[in-house]
Parts: C-alpha cells; structure tokens; sequence
C-alpha cells in the first residue's frame, strides 16, 4: 500500500534497464530502476489504437522490496509499479540553477502476469523505513561490514 507523502501512481510498463541495488552506509538496501510507459490512443477515423509515445519513469525502492526487486526482474520485463510520485528539486552546481525532476517511491513492484508466468517464493519479512532522499548518493554497492562486537 502507498503511502500519503505523493501523489499515488500505478505504472505498467518495461523496465529499460537492470534494476541497481546499493547499500547506504547503515546498510538498508536501496534499488533505482527506470519503467518505460508506452501510452496509446483510439483513432476514431481509423477506428484503431495507435501508438502515442513513451514516457520513461524513475523508481526508487527500500529495504526488502528493493532486494526482491533486484533479484528477480531484468530489462525488458513487464513490470506493475505502485507508489507515489513525487517531485525532487535541487540547484545544480554547475549552473546555480533549480533544477527539478519527478520520480516514483514504489510500495509495491511485480510482474505484469498478462504476458508472462511467475514463481512466488515467499520471504523473511524485514521491517524499517526509508532513509532520507539522498541515501542514494551516499549509497554503496556492497553491504557494509558489521563493526567488530555487532554479531
């Protein structure tokens, strides 16, 4: 389920790329991906569906959800993406310009099962919540080593 914190979004699309997963330096998991969205209209005169371009969307993810992602989809998968849109905005330090771009935090990411099959095999669940927005920056590719004395 989203949360209230944006504008809720369901996306059905294609994932464009393998979904990345890092690690912050507390060690919650973290995974971008990008989801492209072919939108379609009904050409009356024609009476057909034409396509009418794609729109490309930015998907952030934490913790568990993130792994799972990162573990099972790949490029080019159908993929159905739940989770708020929210817009990011920053001054580029280059320019000294505000800058701004919109990105989706997903709740929820699986398989679009109309054009494919999945096996489900059930997980640990993880609790927590997401870091801060620039987590990512900060954000490694390997999981961080537990200090000496935390096992």
């Amino acid at each position: 389920m989203s949360s209230s914190n944006g504008t809720p979004i369901t996306l059905v699309g294609n994932l464009t790329d393998d979904p990345e997963l890092r690690f912050t330096p507390s060690g919650a998991p973290v995974a971008k991906f990008s989801v492209a969205v072919n939108r379609r209209q009904f050409d009356r005169q024609a009476n057909e569906w034409r396509e009418a371009g794609t729109d490309f969307h930015r998907v952030t993810v934490w913790r568990a959800l993130a792994e799972n992602v990162a573990e099972t989809l790949t490029k080019g998968m159908r993929v159905v993406v739940v989770g708020d849109l929210r817009q990011r905005t920053w001054t580029d330090e280059k320019t000294n310009e505000k800058r701004s771009a919109w990105e989706v935090e997903g709740s929820a990411v699986g398989p679009d099962l109309t054009f494919a099959t999945a096996t489900v095999t059930k997980v640990a669940k993880s609790q927590g919540t997401a870091p801060g927005d620039d987590a990512w920056e900060n954000a490694s590719r390997t999981r961080p080593t537990a200090p000496a004395g935390a096992r």
